[in-house]
C-alpha cells in the first residue's frame, strides 16, 4: 500500500484576512508553512463570490508551489470564469466542485452524471491544457463512472457526511464509511485514482486514511482551526502522524 498523500487546503487562512480587510493572515505564507511541515501538495478554492482566496493569491500560489516543486490544486466551478483562470494559470490539477452561493461551505458532491453534457467540454479543455482534472463527487460508483466517461483522471470522494456522523453519533458512520470504501474500490477498477476531503479531523482521519486505494487527503479547516491552538507545523505533523498510522495497521 503506498504512503497516503496530504494537501493542505488554506482557503481559511484567507477567510481570517478578509475578516478585517487587511493583507494578514497571508496565505501564501500558510502554504510556504504547510509545505515545510511537510504538506504533499497545497489546494485552494477560489469561489465565484471571492469569499476568501482571491484571484492574486492564486497568481501568488501557482509561483511559490511551482518554485516549492509541490503540485497546486484549484478547487473551482465549472464556469467559463474558472476554466479561464484554470487555464492561465495552469495548475497542477483542477478539482471541479459543485458551488451555490447561500451555501457557507461545499454542502456535496458533483452531480457528474446529471450534469455530463455542460461538465465534459470544461473537462476535455482543461485537460488539453495539461491540467489533472479531479471530480468531487459523493461516494456513489455511478458518479465516479461518470467522471470516467467524460475523460477526469481523478475522482474526490466527499467525506463530510461520514465526519459529521462520526461527530454526531448519528448511527449511520459505518453505512457511509462502507460506501466511501465501495466507490473507491469501484473507481479503482475503472482506472482512477482516488482522493478524499471535507470534514476530516483527528477523529475521523484513520478509517478514511485505511481504505487502501485513497492515494491523497485534502484537509484544510480542521487544520487551519487547529493551527490557532498548536501552530501550523505541529497540527500537520499530528494529521500526518495519524494518516501514517492508519496505513500501518492496516498494512500489518
Amino acid at each position: 500500500m503506498s504512503r497516503l498523500r496530504l494537501g493542505v487546503n488554506i482557503d481559511h487562512v484567507a477567510t481570517i484576512r478578509n475578516a478585517r480587510g487587511s493583507t494578514y493572515p497571508d496565505p501564501v505564507r500558510a502554504a510556504e508553512m504547510a509545505i515545510a511541515a511537510g504538506a504533499d501538495g497545497i489546494t485552494a478554492h477560489l469561489r465565484e463570490d471571492r469569499r476568501h482566496i482571491s484571484d492574486g493569491d492564486i497568481e501568488a500560489l501557482a509561483v511559490i508551489t511551482r518554485k516549492r516543486g509541490r503540485p497546486l490544486n484549484f478547487e473551482m466551478a465549472v464556469t467559463q470564469e474558472m476554466e479561464a483562470i484554470a487555464i492561465a494559470h495552469l495548475p497542477h490539477a483542477a478539482c471541479l466542485v459543485p458551488e451555490r452561493r447561500e451555501e457557507r461551505t461545499t454542502e456535496g458532491g458533483l452531480d457528474v452524471a446529471g450534469g455530463h453534457n455542460a461538465i465534459t467540454p470544461v473537462v476535455r479543455r482543461l485537460v488539453e491544457a495539461g491540467i489533472r482534472v479531479s471530480c468531487f463527487i459523493d461516494a456513489d460508483p455511478v458518479q465516479a463512472q461518470a467522471s470516467k466517461d467524460m475523460g477526469a483522471q481523478v475522482i474526490e470522494l466527499h467525506t463530510g457526511a461520514y465526519c459529521d456522523a462520526v461527530r454526531e453519533r448519528t448511527g449511520e458512520a459505518d453505512r457511509l464509511l462502507e460506501a466511501l470504501r465501495k466507490t473507491s474500490e469501484a473507481a479503482e477498477r475503472m482506472g482512477l485514482e482516488v482522493h478524499a476531503g471535507h470534514g476530516i479531523d483527528y477523529e475521523t482521519v484513520k478509517p478514511i486514511a485505511a481504505i487502501p486505494q485513497l492515494a491523497e487527503l485534502n484537509i484544510g479547516h480542521f487544520l487551519i482551526g487547529e493551527a490557532i491552538f498548536t501552530g501550523l507545523g505541529p497540527a500537520i505533523h499530528r494529521m500526518r502522524m495519524l494518516m501514517d498510522a492508519a496505513r500501518a495497521e492496516r498494512a500489518a
